[in-house]
């Protein structure tokens, strides 16, 4: 019987933490494997200046405003081996590092966006 309830319970626990990442686009842990050598990758930390980021990762392929908070978010496009991965560079108003990953800026966004909605912003 109590292996029946925890079995339950458990579900259960599953079903509500997916629940509430509904609107998040999950990152695929292989791509950090892949790229994880990358200077992007390996080097950009946390409230790292833009302009350090700039010399370690070089210009981007694109630059958008942000719209949930206020900063600017940099694509980027990794390869290695031929395969090409977008990975973002994501800067607050003072043009520090505050997250980055391996999909779009504009990926980034909705998941913000969606987060805010959820969270009542």
């Amino acid at each position: 019987m109590n292996k029946n309830v925890l079995g339950v319970a458990f579900a259960l626990t599953a079903l509500a933490g997916l629940s509430g990442c509904a609107g998040d686009k999950p990152e695929n842990p292989v791509d950090y494997f892949t790229f994880n050598d990358q200077p992007l990758v390996r080097d950009v930390v946390d409230d790292m200046t833009k302009k350090e980021v700039l010399q370690v990762g070089g210009q981007p392929s694109s630059v958008i405003n942000r719209s949930v908070e206020p900063g600017t978010c940099n694509n980027y496009i990794l390869n290695n081996d031929g395969h090409q991965q977008p990975y973002y560079v994501s800067f607050n108003s003072a043009d520090r590092v505050d997250s980055k990953g391996f999909m779009t800026c504009q990926q980034m966004e909705e998941n913000a966006r969606a987060r805010a909605r959820v969270l009542g912003y």
